[in-house]
């Protein structure tokens, strides 16, 4: 399993078997993103709340790549509306696809979608829990710190936990650091920072918060292997 960060909170996701999946696609309009949205591939897409932020080019590469999108119940009825082929979800629901085990977890936060003139209610927001390949991923999407994190850790044994700390919007890096400590996941990686002046922050001030050899700053563009 290969793991790339394409800038804010997208993630990309490369199967042994071939399949592609990608989460949060903000790409166009994204300063940092390495991305461009007419060509990428990818089998799946997977989006954590209606932000446009997160959102972003679901409906334009859903329909390229005749992609699989998985959310909550309320941005799958949207896609849907779209033309685009959709497996809706809510909290705590799990299901298997047959690229692995998807369950949506809570996030504190909103979740809203400006679509032809109109502010669209698009669920609650949430965190992703991805398995496959004997591998756990996290990511947390947008989410203030709160104290029920501490039981994904009495589920799941995390190997990579991808968490916010770009203040405002989401926890801040102080918060996020008391977060990883919750989840006890092997790696954490920073996320949503730095794409805007109003979410900068220190990721490598971040990093020493964690203990020893447990954070990892992706550039935009990096890797890991799982």
């Amino acid at each position: 399993m290969k793991l790339i960060f394409h800038g804010h909170s997208c993630v990309e996701i490369q199967l042994s078997d071939g399949s592609n999946l990608l989460i949060d696609p903000f790409i166009t309009g994204n300063p940092v993103s390495d991305l461009i949205s007419d060509e990428v591939n990818t089998d799946v897409i997977l989006v954590t709340h209606g932000h446009d932020d997160h959102l972003g080019d679901m409906v334009p590469i859903a329909k390229k790549n005749d992609a699989l999108l998985v959310s909550i119940v309320e941005i799958a009825n949207f896609a849907e509306k779209q033309g685009i082929s959709s497996h809706g979800m809510n909290l705590g629901g799990k299901h298997e696809f047959f690229f692995g085990r998807v369950q949506f977890v809570p996030a504190l936060h909103s979740s809203g979608y400006d679509y032809q003139g109109e502010t669209l209610y698009m669920g609650e927001p949430a965190g992703i829990i991805f398995q496959a390949e004997g591998k756990t991923i996290y990511h947390a999407g947008d989410t203030a710190l709160f104290t029920d994190m501490a039981l994904l850790n009495k589920f799941y044994d995390i190997d990579i936990a991808f968490l916010p700390i770009g203040d405002n919007f989401t926890m801040g890096p102080e918060e996020a650091a008391i977060a990883a400590e919750y989840i006890n996941a092997k790696t954490v990686v920073p996320i949503h920072y730095n794409t805007f002046e109003l979410i900068r922050q220190d990721a490598s001030a971040f990093v020493e918060r964690l203990k020893p050899g447990v954070g990892k700053i992706m550039m935009v563009g990096d890797s890991i292997e799982l």
